[in-house]
């Protein structure tokens, strides 16, 4: 949405929307929020845990749930999950409430920066490039479909945040903080 007070980043898992999320909220001076960082702070548990418990499902609703409050608030930079899109109303919600940044990533560069993560539940015990390739091509129309500008991969996380900051400036209209109503 433009003109907005809030910036959303979405994109596939390993994009860098935590990283990239956190220098740009710094630079734009909002607040950050991680979405999958507020469902574990919500559940006192981590991810793994709400998906080995809940299921998937669980999971999805508890996330739609938690994008509702955070997309909500004013002046925030929020990182969604790589899966946030699938829900049609988190997509309207987003689209409504902030400007949406699509951080694309590809299988390949997915790969490399997710070799060590032993935290997504969705890539554990499974082919991983297998996986993220079906992801991709179930989510990738939804990032697109979801974004007001996409900002293609870059070599690592201060290149990305270079280039989003350039894009962001020639495109993003941001809301001014209203003015408080005058007292008698």
């Amino acid at each position: 949405m433009n003109p907005s007070r809030n910036l959303f980043l979405v994109g596939p898992t390993g994009a860098g929307k935590t990283s990239v999320g956190q220098r740009l909220a710094a630079h734009y001076g909002l607040a950050f929020v991680d979405l999958d960082r507020e469902i574990e702070q919500h559940t006192g548990t981590d991810i793994n845990t709400v998906f080995a418990i809940e299921g998937e499902a669980g999971f999805r609703q508890r996330e739609s749930t938690l994008l509702d409050e955070c997309s909500a608030r004013d002046d925030v930079l929020l990182a969604t999950g790589a899966g946030a899109v699938l829900d049609p109303r988190n997509r309207e919600l987003l689209r409504a409430r902030g400007y949406v940044l699509w951080l694309q990533a590809d299988v390949a560069q997915q790969l490399k920066r997710l070799e060590h993560d032993t935290r997504r539940p969705l890539l554990a015990d499974v082919d991983r490039r297998s996986r993220l390739e079906a992801m991709a091509a179930v989510r990738e129309p939804l990032y697109r479909d979801t974004a007001d500008l996409a900002l293609p991969a870059a070599r690592g996380i201060a290149a990305i945040c270079t280039d989003a900051i350039a894009l962001i400036d020639r495109h993003w209209q941001r809301l001014p903080l209203p003015t408080p109503a005058p007292t008698a």
